[in-house]
Order: structure tokens, then sequence, then C-alpha cells
């Protein structure tokens, strides 16, 4: 079986996407496929990311920070893909990440060559296009693309069931398999390290994560528990309104935010951290996303404060009843105060921290989901070798 994944994204990038798409590789790798990767040229630094897949890079336009964001971005991929794609030796199946643009060249030339695709429906992209104040036009275009791109598939994957009802609600009838995540437990796991004085956020900012409530709810808890440090590390929109805002709260000084870094790397920042930090905006409609980062702070033994609506805070409040991995809260500031006090009261110890890496280790591994997603594809070339 030969497999193509197409992605703007994958390994060395630092992303859940990367780590989630190389899985994958690894899972169809194990059964034997070929796999051959069609992915964005990564900044440079960032190291190697082949476990064996073959990995064909090409340059694309990114942000000033390094992000491949935005439609004019996204273009600068999907246009030199279709052309690989047409004339790349024939796979069995291709797996597809979002944006829908992506999705829908896929669709286009997999229906000019008769090859099936599967598409991962991690997120739905005009719903949270249209949350963050999209214009309606604009809004209303993706969502046709992103319905072509999903109609086209042999099978959708997604993470959780909100995301599968939605795309029902959308009128898309593929058949979705929900696989769950998890974290890449061969990268975070437990780590004994010297707990230091951090709340950490690790990953992508934007509005529709609600971030920005950080600064607030740190400068409530700094008056109470000063010395400590709010450390984002990653990349998104609003880092200087943020910095801004820790400088007029008095606390600018005790805020970082670092560039993204490598899982690697990113993996003892969490074995130091007090807790890490997750956040998703309240926006009516759009409870149903999951906050798929919490995974890697609990493989490396963090505990986690999420605050935030939806199934992240009705996760995080049935894991606990198996093992301590952090707490749930509302979107407000003196709520996230309040857990960042009773974490740093009493910070979970050394036992507590190797139990919490066992346990997603054991649960939540994303080589699991890998293996799953793997079979989704797998089936999908089955059928297009019955239809030869």
């Amino acid at each position: 079986m030969r497999v193509i994944i197409a992605t703007r994204i994958y390994r060395p990038e630092p992303a859940a996407a990367s780590l989630f798409l190389g899985c994958v590789s690894d899972a169809l790798r194990a059964q034997g496929a070929e796999v051959e990767v069609l992915t964005a040229k990564p900044v440079p630094g960032q190291g190697e990311g082949s476990r064996g897949e073959r990995i064909r890079t090409f340059p694309v336009l990114r942000d000033r920070n390094g992000y491949l964001r935005g439609y004019v971005q996204y273009m600068s991929f999907d246009i030199p893909l279709a052309f690989r794609l047409l004339i790349t030796r024939r796979p069995d199946a291709i797996f597809v990440e979002p944006p829908p643009t992506t999705g829908a060249v896929v669709r286009v030339i997999c229906a000019l060559r008769r090859i099936p695709y599967v598409y991962d429906a991690a997120d739905i992209w005009s719903d949270a296009a249209g949350y963050m104040g999209t214009a309606s036009l604009a809004v209303r275009i993706l969502r046709g693309i992103e319905r072509f791109a999903l109609r086209g598939a042999r099978g959708i994957v997604t993470i959780s069931q909100g995301v599968a009802d939605r795309v029902r609600a959308l009128g898309v009838h593929t058949p979705a398999t929900v696989t769950g995540f998890g974290a890449d437990t061969l990268i975070f796991r437990y780590a004994e390290a010297p707990v230091e004085r951090v709340f950490l956020y690790a990953g992508t900012y934007t509005e529709l994560h609600g971030a920005d409530i950080l600064i607030e709810a740190f400068a409530r808890f700094s008056a109470t528990h000063p010395g400590y440090r709010l450390r984002f590390i990653g990349n998104g929109s609003g880092q200087e309104r943020m910095l801004q805002r820790a400088h007029e709260l008095g606390i600018g000084g005790s805020v970082d935010f670092v560039d993204p870094v490598a899982p690697a790397e990113l993996q003892p920042e969490f074995s130091r951290a007090v807790a890490s930090l997750s956040t998703q905006f309240p926006e009516p409609g759009y409870r149903y996303a999951f906050t798929s980062k919490i995974y890697s702070s609990f493989a490396a033994g963090c505990p986690v404060i999420f605050a935030g609506p939806g199934p992240t805070g009705s996760f995080i409040e049935q894991a606990s009843e198996e093992v301590e991995v952090g707490s749930a809260v509302a979107y407000d500031a003196d709520a996230i105060a309040d857990a960042m006090r009773a974490r740093a009261d009493a910070p979970l110890p050394a036992e507590g921290r190797r139990e919490l890496a066992s346990w997603t280790a054991a649960h939540h591994s994303m080589g699991a989901v890998g293996r799953r997603v793997a079979e989704v594809i797998s089936v999908a070339a089955r059928t297009r070798s019955r239809q030869r």
C-alpha cells in the first residue's frame, strides 16, 4: 500500500497537528505501507522530521512569525500541491489535513486520478472563521469549500463526537470515525525535574483560544503570590496587545513570550512548570472544540488548568476521578487566578506527576490514535483496490 499525506504542517514543526500526522505515518509504516509526505518547507533550524517516511517539501509564504496562516499563505501551499499530486506516482490513498482549500484541491485531483482520500476534520474551519468575526461572505465561501472537501472524501476522521455531529449538521454524510487524540509519548513523558514557579501556556493563541484572559488572571494571582512567571511558548495573534496589557497591570517583567520550540525542547518545560494553562473563548455555538494540547502536558506529568466551555472541561472532570490531572474552571479571570493559587499552594508532587504521565501513556497515547486513523486510511485504500 502506498499512501500520500498532504499537509501544510508536519514534524519537525512544533504543533499538535505535526505530532498527530507523524504518528499516523508511523502507524501506516508499521503496517508495511510506503508513506510519502507532501508538505511545506519548515523554518530553518527545526531539525529532522522523518522516521523513515519520505518527506517532500516546497517553499511557502509565511507570516512574520514564521507561521503558515492566512488565505494567501494557504494558496502558496495549495497551488504547488495540485501540480505535485498530478505528477506523482499514483498512491492507493491520500490523507489530507485542513485547511479546507487544501481538501478541495485534493478532491479535484483525486477525482481526476480516481484516488480515494480521507479527510482529517479536527475542527470546522468555517465555524471558527465566523466566530472570529470574518466577513459573512467569506464565511459562506469557506463553508462551501469545506463542504466540498468533506463530501468528496471516502472517510472522515475527527477527534470528538461533537465535531462529528457538527459535520452531519452541515449536511455531510461521509462516514466519520471518532479516533480521539493523544500525546506523542515517545517525546512527552515523565522526567524528574525541580518544579519552578512557572505557569506555562504552550501552543498557538488566537482570538478563538482567548488566551489574553490569562494576563488578567495572572495579575490577580500575582497580587497574593509574587515571584511566579507566566510563560507563553508558541505563536499567534495578539502578542503585542497581551504584552502591553501585562505592562499596564504591572506584571510585564513576569510574562515571557517565547518562539515555538521543537517538541523535545518543550517536554522539559512541562516537567518544570507548576501547571500548564489552556483556554477556549466561550463563543456561543462553538462549544464542540476540544483543546488537544492538554494531552502533551499530561504525558509529561504536568497538571492542567483549563478555562472555557465545551468537552475539554468535561473530560478533565471525568479524568479527575481516576488520576490528578488538574482543574477545569469558568472562563473568568478570578476563577483562573483562584485555580492558580490552589495549584501554587499545593503543587502536584513527583509521585503524582509520575502517575499522571503513566495514566496518559496507557490511555491516551497518540500512537494508539495513529493506528485507528491508519486503519481508516487502509480501508479506503482497499476499496480502491477492489474497484480496479
